[in-house]
């Protein structure tokens, strides 16, 4: 049985992700009050497209990370920009492939360092190359990470340390403050990633008229 405490912050993270996804793939989303909104599945170019110069991005490793980037993190033939403490400064702006990327990432990792081997790194979560590959692995991070909560009782919910997540403070906090926190980042990046849609979109349409 779901610990009461647990059931608002799990229907918090399932409402995220579903209008997350809706955002992203479509066909419609809710527009959050209730009624249904058009969505253009994202693209490749969208999914890849750098606002400014210098963008951290996800990209192929053999062209070699970014401006300001000194490594690819990720498992496959594609990477995510990276580069050790303390990180450049100013922060350098992310794309939707990136802040996407990091969010699946952070998913995996989390459900893995919970319920799983304790053991995954960042060099064993794959990279997306395509967008509709980048959903489809935001999905399955989002179903391991609720399937870990799932497995969850009252008293772990107190338990310092339940997961041991290394790019946190997991190991210093009870773990649901983690599933606060969790609930927080799939809110706040899957904002960025709206916004960094409507951005693309406008920029489109706001360029001059083709023939």
């Amino acid at each position: 049985m779901t610990p009461s405490r647990l059931v608002p912050l799990l229907e918090q993270f399932d409402w995220a992700c579903e209008r997350l996804t809706g955002r992203m793939a479509g066909p419609v989303m809710d527009s959050g009050d209730g009624s249904e909104t058009g969505v253009i599945p994202m693209t490749d170019e969208e999914y890849f497209w750098e606002p400014v110069p210098g963008c951290w991005s996800v990209r192929r490793r053999a062209d070699g990370p970014g401006r300001h980037a000194t490594s690819l993190a990720g498992a496959g033939d594609w990477g995510r920009d990276a580069a050790p403490h303390p990180h450049p400064s100013p922060p350098p702006f992310t794309t939707l492939a990136w802040r996407l990327s990091h969010l699946s990432e952070m998913l995996f990792l989390r459900a893995d360092h919970t319920v799983g081997t304790h053991r995954l790194t960042r060099d064993d979560c794959a990279v997306s190359g395509s967008a509709a590959e980048a959903v489809a692995a935001f999905d399955a991070g989002a179903a391991a990470w609720r399937k870990a909560l799932l497995n969850i009782d009252d008293a772990a919910l107190d338990t310092v340390g339940r997961c041991t997540y290394p790019h946190g403070s997991d190991a210093e906090d009870p773990f649901i403050d983690i599933v606060w926190w969790v609930n927080q980042e799939v809110l706040h990046h899957g904002a960025e990633i709206g916004l960094l849609r409507d951005l693309y979109r406008a920029g489109r349409s706001s360029g001059p008229a083709r023939t």
